[in-house]
């Protein structure tokens, strides 16, 4: 029992390792993989997924799901990750760069992601190069994706395989609930709440700028005396645009930069409903012993009327 744990915590690893690094893609360790450290569970009591502690802009997107699902289905969840693909987003070293995406999926416990030899070749076409993850061991109905190349992954593609209540007594034939958040860019907090270059800096206290030193690496060096002369300086990180300039009189937490953020987290959800087959078998049932009366009933009320006709012309 030991032994397997340990494998399957050694095959979790590894497959968070290829999703990181499956792709060339600059500042991997945005996301998802802080949620997976701090958050056993990524979905707080309150609804809030936890990626939108990190990325405070709130961006819309939408959530492509079937509304029914048959036993041992395999069936697509897509979340549509739109933003516009002209602009660029700061990396850690201060340079511009194209915005990365991610996304995540809460399935209802059972519902897990599909096999290889269950996806469809259409799908496999879809996510070529995409390395879709479970959450955690114990979460292997929470799916996550990312970071990858926003620029051809505007739609994140989750193959999900659902559950067989005759083979699982802990799932029934219900309306389930389904929870997906996606996001775009770089977040502005880190899990240990240092803000990252993505952001407004503030100064420190009232007074005037005497002295803007740019360093080698690009950061700025700003000192601030106040009214009592006394000097405080602070760095504004690299690529960021200042708002001031040597001389500007300046108010306490008065940015100093303009807001360098495009990108942005937005969550959604819906429901859906494990049909059982025999369900879906009886309701066609009804509906054909329904139309059938319906016919005898028009054809009876005809039959009516030609021997009341008939009676008539007697």
């Amino acid at each position: 029992m030991a032994t397997n744990k340990f494998f399957k915590s050694i095959l979790f690893t590894l497959t968070i390792a290829i999703s990181l690094f499956g792709f060339g893609v600059e500042n991997s360790l945005a996301y998802p993989v802080f949620a997976q450290q701090g958050y056993s569970n990524p979905r707080a009591a309150n609804g809030k997924l936890a990626c939108a502690n990190c990325h405070l802009n709130q961006k819309a997107i939408e959530i492509e799901a079937p509304q029914a699902v048959l036993p041992n289905s395999v069936f697509e969840i897509g979340i549509k990750v739109p933003y516009d693909l002209t602009r660029q987003q700061i990396n850690a070293a201060g340079q511009k760069a194209d915005l990365n995406v991610g996304g995540i999926v809460i399935l209802p416990k059972g519902f897990k992601l599909a096999a290889k030899n269950q996806i469809s070749q259409e799908i496999k076409e879809k996510n070529k190069g995409v390395y879709i993850s479970p959450y955690s061991t114990e979460f292997d109905n929470i799916l996550v994706v990312g970071p990858i190349a926003g620029k051809t992954h505007q739609e994140l593609i989750f193959p999900v395989v659902a559950p067989d209540p005759e083979k699982n007594s802990d799932v029934k034939y219900l309306t389930y609930p389904l929870y997906v958040g996606g996001n775009r860019g770089r977040g502005q907090v880190y899990p240990t709440g240092e803000k990252s270059n993505i952001n407004t800096f503030g100064a420190v206290q009232s007074g005037q700028i005497s002295e803007i030193i740019t360093s080698e690496k690009g950061e700025s060096n700003i000192t601030i005396v106040n009214s009592n002369g006394s000097k405080t300086s602070q760095i504004i990180p690299a690529g960021l645009q200042l708002t001031v300039k040597t001389g500007d009189l300046v108010k306490v937490d008065q940015a100093l930069n303009i807001d360098p953020n495009v990108g942005g987290f937005g969550q959604e959800e819906t429901e859906i409903v494990l049909q059982k087959p025999a369900r879906i078998i009886g309701y066609l049932a009804l509906c054909f012993s329904v139309l059938l009366t319906q016919v005898f009933l028009i054809l009876k009320k005809k039959q009516f009327e030609k021997v009341q006709a008939a009676e008539l012309n007697f």
